[in-house]
C-alpha cells in the first residue's frame, strides 16, 4: 500500500499535460459531441415511367391532329439542334385541367403543385376489358380493391389500368372505332367517379386509354364528375401494370401554359 508522501511525490514528479493540450482535448470532446451522425443511405425506390412517347404515329383522339415534329435548326449550320413542336393539348400521356370540361374552371398553371405528387392507388379491371371493350371502373370495383388493400389514402390519385396500351402495335385496335366512328374503350363509370371524389378525397384520376370516360359515353359523365369537382385527370398512361396496386407514388409533371386546359406531361411512379 502506497503512503501519502510517496503518492504525493509520484504525482508531482509526472509529467503534467499543458494548456494547449487539455484545451485541445476540451476542443476535441467538444467538436466530437457537435458532429452529426453518421448519414445513414436511404433505401433506393424504383421509378417506373408512366408516360408514352410522343411521336407522329401516337394514336389520338378521333379527330384530333397528330403531332407534328419540324426540324427549325441543325448542327452543321449554328452548332445547336432545334425542333418546332406541333400538337393539340390533349395528345399523348396528357393533363386535363378542370377548365377543359368545366367553362371558367382551373386551368393548367393554376393546379395545386401539392396536388401532383400524391399516392398512387391501381384499379386493375384488365380481365373484364379483356372481353368487353365497353368496360368500366364501378363502385364494386373500388370496394374490391378496399377489401384487399384497406382504405383509399387521402388526396390519392387513382388509375385504372385496362391493358389498352397492349393494343397500341396496332392503333387502329386501340382506337378501336365502330362503323359510325365511335370510339370503344374502358374508362371509369359516371357513379364510380363521383363516388371517389365524394368518399375517398381523391386528387386526380388516370386511365391507359384515351378518355376519362368509357369511349362510347356521349354523356362523358366521368370527366365531368372529376373535373366538375375541381380533380384533374392524367390520360394514356403507360405501363400501370408493373406498378403495384398500393403504395407507389405517383409524380405528375404539368404542363404550365397560361389558360391551358391540359397539355402532355411526364408522369413517374416512385415504388
Amino acid at each position: 500500500m502506497c503512503s501519502p508522501e510517496i503518492v504525493r511525490l509520484a504525482h508531482e514528479s509526472a509529467p503534467q499535460p499543458s494548456r494547449r493540450a487539455v484545451f485541445g482535448l476540451a476542443g476535441l470532446t467538444a467538436l466530437a459531441a457537435l458532429a452529426p451522425a453518421p448519414a445513414v443511405a436511404a433505401p433506393r425506390r424504383g421509378v417506373v415511367d408512366l408516360t408514352h412517347t410522343l411521336t407522329p404515329q401516337l394514336p389520338v383522339w378521333p379527330g384530333n391532329p397528330a403531332m407534328v415534329m419540324v426540324p427549325v435548326a441543325w448542327h452543321e449550320s449554328g452548332g445547336f439542334g432545334q425542333f418546332a413542336l406541333g400538337y393539340w393539348e390533349h395528345t399523348g400521356t396528357h393533363l386535363d385541367a378542370p377548365a377543359h370540361r368545366i367553362p371558367g374552371a382551373t386551368t393548367t398553371e393554376a393546379l395545386a403543385v401539392d396536388d401532383l405528387v400524391a399516392p398512387l392507388v391501381v384499379l386493375d379491371i384488365s380481365a373484364k376489358a379483356a372481353v368487353d371493350a365497353d368496360a368500366v371502373v364501378t363502385v364494386a370495383d373500388i370496394d374490391s380493391w378496399r377489401s384487399r388493400h384497406g382504405d383509399i389514402p387521402e388526396r390519392a390519385f387513382v388509375a385504372m389500368y385496362s391493358g389498352w396500351e397492349r393494343r397500341l402495335d396496332r392503333p387502329s385496335t386501340f382506337l378501336n372505332l365502330d362503323e359510325r366512328g365511335t370510339p370503344h374503350a374502358p374508362g371509369f363509370s359516371a357513379e364510380a367517379a363521383r363516388y371517389l371524389v365524394a368518399h375517398c378525397g381523391i386528387v386526380g384520376a388516370g386511365v391507359d386509354t384515351l378518355s376519362l370516360d368509357c369511349g362510347a359515353d356521349p354523356e362523358y359523365g366521368a370527366h365531368t364528375a372529376f373535373l366538375g369537382a375541381g380533380r384533374y385527370g392524367v390520360e394514356m398512361l403507360a405501363n400501370l401494370a408493373t406498378v403495384p396496386a398500393a403504395g407507389a407514388t405517383i409524380v405528375v409533371g404539368a404542363p404550365k401554359h397560361a389558360g391551358g386546359t391540359g397539355g402532355p406531361c411526364r408522369v413517374l411512379a416512385l415504388t
